[in-house]
């Protein structure tokens, strides 16, 4: 269970109260700590361990290199680029927030923090990072005898069962490790948010509390979710490879998650569908309410 991992934090500030007083609240959730006092020792510490990290946070503003370089060099780098990075930053500008989602920031906090913010971010920072991790063992494990595949129909009731479809279903696609975390993202937001009824303000006020996890358990566990499903539909067409996912909800205002918000990029949730979009599936589409989902891959790109 991602649950019992020790995730590592790689703090960077160039200011040590500010490191001390991270470390003092994260260390309350056992988090291994790894502390670096500017940009240059905090490169060389991912160069040196590259899958050391589970989550860095980065102060924007230093003397030696600025944080949004940092940012830079990581998401260019192969072996860095999975890495969530949380900015620390008092600049909270639309254009500044906006560089930083261009160049791959996955959190933002502003300073002065809150403690219970700070944990908030970071515990959903940490728990994608181990999410995919995981996701990329089980696809590992996953038979490549379902690239055989052209059509199924699939349904799922929890949150283990989504993660191993996810794995068989991306492991019909050409880049799988790609496929994998958009198709998870998807079929998640249809459990939490369609069939569990997990709405969005109240995610984020248990992502802070630290009680996502178990709330979603619960509410698979009550009766009158006894029967619901999340379905799946898969076709290939030999052109194009098509998913369905569809939960048993009432919906959501799916266009403000198309792309992500600057008013959203301080919460702690709700980026997965646009990553999905821009970063995975050549088409993403919301054809009714929000409770349908369509998602596209096209084969044989560079012959087209």
């Amino acid at each position: 269970m991602i649950e019992e991992l020790q995730a590592s934090i790689l703090l960077v500030d160039d200011e040590q109260l500010n490191i001390e007083i991270l470390e003092e609240y994260l260390r309350e959730e056992d988090y291994k700590l790894t502390s670096c006092i500017n940009a240059t020792q905090a490169i060389e510490a991912l160069d040196n361990n590259p899958d050391g990290f589970d989550v860095v946070l980065l102060d924007r503003m230093m003397p030696d290199m600025d944080g949004f370089e940092v940012l830079k060099k990581m998401k260019a780098d192969e072996n860095l680029k999975h890495i969530p990075v949380i900015v620390q930053t008092s600049k909270t500008s639309r254009e500044d927030t906006l560089e930083g989602l261009t160049l791959g920031a996955h959190y933002y906090l502003t300073k002065p923090f809150e403690k219970e913010a700070l944990l908030a971010v970071v515990k959903t920072g940490v728990y994608d990072n181990l999410s995919k991790r995981l996701l990329k063992k089980e696809l590992a494990k996953a038979n490549s005898s379902y690239k055989l595949m052209t059509n199924g129909h699939f349904q799922f009731q929890t949150l283990d069962e989504c993660r191993n479809l996810a794995s068989v279903l991306a492991n019909l696609c050409p880049s799988p490790a790609g496929v994998v975390m958009g198709l998870s993202e998807l079929m998640i937001n249809a459990l939490e948010h369609g069939n569990l009824g997990i709405r969005y303000d109240e995610k984020t006020n248990l992502m802070k509390s630290g009680n996502w996890m178990q709330e979603v358990l619960r509410r698979q566990g009550l009766e009158e979710n006894a029967n619901k499903f999340v379905k799946v539909q898969f076709e290939n067409t030999g052109e194009e490879l098509h998913f369905i996912i569809k939960d048993e909800g009432d919906g959501f205002d799916w266009e403000s998650y198309l792309d992500i918000s600057p008013e959203r990029i301080f919460d702690c949730h709700g980026r997965g569908i646009a990553m999905a979009k821009h970063t995975v599936f050549d088409r993403l589409e919301y054809p009714g309410c929000g409770n349908e989902v369509h998602v596209t891959i096209v084969l044989n790109k560079e012959e087209g």
